[in-house]
């Protein structure tokens, strides 16, 4: 709890007050994807608190390839909300904070930086371009799943969406990169009615298996 607590920022610091059953809590059990949000906004040190946790994802040949542009406001709202399925609109618009996750397809290029055979993997990875599309893509998930995760430690809510048009988030938050949006996340503090009544979870038997190999 003490090294967890070390990573919060000061407006999260009731966490540290938590014992391990309520911070489970707070993460997992009685966490609910937010449709309404308050004014308040979301600070730049809460977000960075968030990234500071999130950034522990693990990754394939640790090449982190989820980049994150953050709306507020003003223009790049305008272009956020043509971006989302009508339905999903609302609720973006009235979010203090966007964030528009997207995954670097050509990460390769990082991992000499980042791997100690990060050069082999760079090469490895430059000649397969349907293996390093899936690690970008299963890697940004993985590390989209822990942000979420982040930004509740925070003390904040979040609402993940699928975007419409995709090429539209690319070419205003993304220009001239090679990054592909995936994921666009609403953020703030709960407003009224800001939930919906928790849906069933699917059982532990439907997930998982033991092939009869294992036998």
């Amino acid at each position: 709890m003490t090294e967890v607590s070390q990573s919060l920022i000061p407006e999260s610091q009731l966490l540290e007050a938590m014992n391990a059953h309520e911070l489970l809590a707070r993460l997992f059990t009685d966490a609910h994807t937010a449709y309404t949000f308050t004014e308040e906004p979301v600070t730049d040190e809460e977000v960075h608190a968030a990234y500071d946790l999130a950034k522990w994802a693990p990754t394939g040949v640790n090449g982190q390839p989820l980049r994150v542009a953050i709306v507020r406001s003003g223009a790049a709202k305008r272009h956020l909300l043509d971006a989302l399925p009508r339905g999903n609109r609302e609720q973006a618009e009235g979010a203090p904070l966007v964030l528009v996750c997207g995954a670097k397809m050509d990460f390769h290029h990082d991992l000499p930086s980042l791997h100690p055979r990060g050069e082999r993997y760079e090469k490895l990875l430059a000649d397969n371009d349907k293996m390093r599309t899936v690690m970008a893509h299963t890697s940004a998930t993985i590390q989209v799943a822990y942000l979420i995760l982040a930004l509740r430690a925070q003390g904040l809510e979040t609402g993940p969406m699928n975007p419409d048009d995709a090429q539209l988030l690319h070419d205003y938050f993304f220009p001239g990169e090679d990054i592909e949006p995936i994921l666009v996340i609403n953020v703030g503090h709960p407003g009224t009615d800001a939930y919906q009544e928790r849906g069933p979870r699917v059982g532990y038997d439907e997930v998982f298996r033991e092939p009869q190999v294992n036998a």
